[in-house]
Formats: structure tokens, sequence, C-alpha cells
């Protein structure tokens, strides 16, 4: 009996620790809702992309608080996604989410980063793209499955934007 009593308390106090986590997340969303503008929808007839690129989306942070994750309208998820770039901007198609789309004259900066909100490596192995959506900043990481592109992402854009 006393064994029964222990294991229900331990799984009351983890599934309590979980609904405090999940009110939590809705909580900031809804704050953040306020906050941030809604993202940019990927635009029609674009063509062909100048670039592209498979991996994961990794989060959308407040400008240089790279801890600081965005979860908001469903962006603060991480999961696979493929990276294209256009003259127009660049396109986050993010599989099982809403897609988003970071327009070129919004993209103040991008870089490689070593981490992330929770995605931290020991190499500068994100994309990030730092872009304005109305008045604030935002950083968007992306983990390419390939990372020798890199440079050739932030040639393209750093070159046909004013970054």
């Amino acid at each position: 009996m006393e064994r029964l009593l222990l294991t229900l308390l331990v799984v009351a106090f983890f599934a309590l620790g979980v609904y405090g986590m999940w009110r939590g997340w809705r909580r900031q969303a809804r704050a953040q809702s306020v906050r941030v503008p809604p993202f940019p929808e990927v635009p029609e007839g674009l063509g062909e992309p100048l670039l592209s690129a498979k991996g994961l989306y990794v989060a959308t942070t407040n400008a240089g608080h790279w801890q600081e994750r965005v979860v908001t309208r469903g962006v603060g998820l991480r999961g696979p996604a493929v990276l294209r770039l256009y003259d127009e901007g660049v396109e986050v198609d993010r599989a099982g989410a809403v897609s988003f789309w970071i327009p070129r004259e919004s993209i103040v900066d991008v870089k490689t980063a070593k981490g992330m909100a929770g995605k931290v490596m020991g190499t500068d192995s994100l994309l990030v793209f730092t872009w304005r959506a109305d008045d604030i900043e935002l950083d968007t990481g992306f983990r390419g499955d390939d990372l020798a592109v890199y440079p050739q992402w932030i040639n393209q854009v750093k070159g046909g934007a004013q970054v």
C-alpha cells in the first residue's frame, strides 16, 4: 500500500509539472501575440529559388537574445524545414507547420551561430537571419543538412540586400 501511494504521488507531481509547463507556454504565446506581429505569408508566383537547403528549423527569437524563443503563432516548435532564397526574400517551409516569409527588405543581417533557444553546437552550424517584423527585430535559426552551403547563402543574401 505504501509503495502504491508513493508511486501515485510521484506520478501526480510529474503531471503537475507538465501541466505547469503547458500553462507557461500558453501564457508566453498570449503575451507575445500582442508584441510580435503576424509573420508574412509566402507570396504566390515566386518562380525558381536561387538557393535551397534542407535541414531543421530551430527557432525564432528576439534579436540578440538567443534564448528568448518566440512561441506565438506556431513558430516556437522545432522541426524539419526547407529554406528557399528568392530575389524577394527567404521562405521558411516547415514540415507539418505553417510556413512563413522573410522579405528581403526586412533582412538586417545573416550570419552563423553556435546556438539558439536550446540548440547548442560546438561549431557555427546554425544559419541565423536577423530581420524586422514591423518594429521588432527577430533572429530565425536554421540548421542545414549541408553546412558547406552557408557561405553561399551569406554571400547571396548580403550581396542582394541592404545588409
